[in-house]
């Protein structure tokens, strides 16, 4: 096993090469979480943490005074970044909520086990270090990250740091916990399902009518297909994309970790496809789809996705449409709406997007 000096070399060198704290942290077999929380205390590398102490919502509603600052959450395939100011903070030890203009978050405090600020010196010496506040589960994996931006307080920033500086004592992370298997088909009620769904008055309903059925996301869209839910080529993702910002159709946008939800709701404007080299030789390369809009930045790997759904949600205010994307693990990637208010229905330019995605026969259909 390696000790925190090990890591921080290590660290360090792999960072030189140009990986990302993720990547360096996983080419070590490290979680992201660890190699972070090994730059606490003194030493003379590039990257320095500092353990922070909650109650983590009184620290994000700290954070108003700083200004502009850039929201990051994550998972394995896509990254959500949104620049705006932290405001309308509300919640309690176990969840919360952020509804400012820009930064709209969900959060689930009970899952934020760690949290560092960090501190990062630039290869350049004439550029200042970047500076960010980072939080992790109790896995390592990170739940949510916040970066200064150029119209930061820094001053303010740093007396948030201050303010919620917790003592340098280790932090303990466990193993990733194995993802359970989801029930057998045959042991769903589905028409209990299918019933619970038809009667749903709030989209915020769908968690509870999962929980309550034992069913996998997908799993309830399987056993629901042709009713409320059809599946969808893999490059609807892109072509939604395209088409809303043809026209200018608003949308939402929501990226989940395993501690947070981030929402961006607005036109997309700038998409850009990239495609990478895939550092397995023998892998196909990388493909990014990347919306690139001031304010809002999403980059999802277009690579990854193993299955799209459009789902139908029964409301008080009409039909609400989504378009899901999922990986090769079944993990969901990100969730696409249209723009809308509660008591207003779905806009009809979002629906003509979906209508015109193509789609995929059932399985099992010829």
């Amino acid at each position: 096993m390696m000790n925190a000096v090990d890591i921080r070399d290590r660290f360090a060198a792999l960072r030189a090469k140009g990986m990302r704290h993720k990547d360096a942290a996983a080419a070590m077999a490290l979680s992201e979480g660890a190699a972070v929380a090994a730059h606490a205390g003194t030493h003379d590398k590039a990257l320095r943490a500092t353990r922070l102490r909650g109650p983590w919502v009184e620290l994000l509603q700290a954070l108003e005074l700083c200004g502009p600052l850039l929201a990051l959450t994550r998972n394995e395939t896509t990254v959500h970044e949104k620049t705006g100011v932290y405001e309308k903070v509300s919640g309690s030890e176990a969840m919360g909520l952020a509804l400012g203009e820009a930064i709209d978050l969900r959060l689930f405090f009970s899952r934020w086990h760690a949290g560092f600020a960090v501190s990062e010196a630039a290869a350049n010496a004439g550029v200042p270090p970047s500076l960010s506040l980072q939080f992790f589960d109790a896995q390592g994996v990170a739940v949510h990250k916040i970066f200064v931006r150029d119209a930061t307080d820094r001053d303010a920033f740093l007396s948030v740091v201050d303010s919620f500086t917790a003592p340098d004592e280790p932090v303990v992370f466990v193993a990733p916990e194995d993802k359970a298997a989801p029930q057998d088909d045959s042991a769903i009620d589905v028409g209990g399902l299918s019933d619970s769904w038809r009667g749903m008055q709030d989209t915020h309903e769908f968690f509870g009518l999962l929980k309550k059925f034992g069913v996998e996301r997908q799993q309830s869209f399987r056993l629901t297909e042709g009713e409320f839910t059809q599946r969808a080529e893999t490059g609807a993702v892109r072509g939604l994309l395209h088409e809303a910002s043809f026209d200018g159709t608003p949308i939402m946008v929501f990226v989940g970790s395993p501690g947070c939800i981030q929402i961006h709701t607005g036109p997309v404007a700038r998409i850009e496809p990239m495609e990478m080299k895939n550092p397995d030789e023998n892998a196909p390369p990388i493909r990014w789809l990347n919306v690139l809009d001031p304010g809002f930045n999403l980059h999802l790997r277009e690579d990854r996705i193993a299955s799209v759904w459009i789902v139908e949600k029964p409301t008080s205010d009409g039909v609400v449409t989504s378009v899901e994307a999922f990986d090769q693990q079944g993990e969901l990637m990100a969730m696409f709406f249209g723009a809308r208010k509660p008591g207003v229905p779905e806009r009809e330019e979002w629906r003509r997007i979906v209508r015109e995605l193509p789609r995929l026969q059932a399985e099992g259909q010829a």
